[in-house]
């Protein structure tokens, strides 16, 4: 998976993250489980990322270019 696509799930993640927080400040519905997804949405491809920094030879192939 390229690095682009690791950073834009996470990013993702975080506007999971801040829609969850925006029902749970309104006491809408379904607002804990729009954070959960939010935040297993960062941890997965936050670990993803990781991995791929510490198995990468050469930056160049890190950045997928």
């Amino acid at each position: 998976m390229k690095i682009k696509h690791l950073l834009a799930f996470i990013i993702f993640g975080f506007i999971f993250n801040i829609i969850g927080t925006l029902f749970k400040i309104q006491h809408w519905p379904y607002a804990s489980e729009i954070l959960t997804i939010g935040t297993l949405i960062k941890v997965i491809f936050g670990i993803l990322l990781i991995y791929k920094i510490l198995t990468t030879d050469k930056f160049k192939d890190f950045l997928n270019l």
